[in-house]
């Protein structure tokens, strides 16, 4: 019996976990894990007496799936932020103003890249 190379599916999942805010590339990578993925789940139900783990695939496929799901919700945000700077700016502010544990030039920092945006 021949196995399905799983290995990639969860690479490029990972990768697109791992990369989901940086411009829209964890959504890249996990479109390519679900193609991979469905390939191989072909060759599978095309033939499933020759291949031992079809069920391990289609868990790699679900994990693919999952990661897309988390991508969209980065590559949405990033979305959002160049849309509407200010808003971002809001609510990053808003989020962490009253927070005693954040240093003080941190949120001046954060003050200061808002103004840079036209927003303070």
């Amino acid at each position: 019996m021949q196995k399905l190379n799983t290995t990639p599916v969860y690479i490029l999942s990972i990768m697109g976990i791992l990369c989901c805010c940086v411009y829209g590339l964890g959504t890249v990578t996990a479109i390519i894990a679900i193609v991979i993925a469905s390939k191989e789940l072909k060759k599978y139900n095309a033939n499933p007496e020759d291949y031992s783990n079809g069920s391990a695939m289609k868990r790699a496929r679900t994990f693919a799936i999952i990661s897309l799901f988390i991508s969209f919700i980065g590559l949405a945000f990033i979305i959002w932020t160049i849309i509407d700077p200010c808003a971002f700016f809001d609510w990053y502010i808003g989020m962490f103003e009253d927070n005693p544990n954040v240093p003080e030039e941190s949120m001046q920092q954060i003050y200061e890249a808002a103004e840079k945006a036209g927003c303070r």
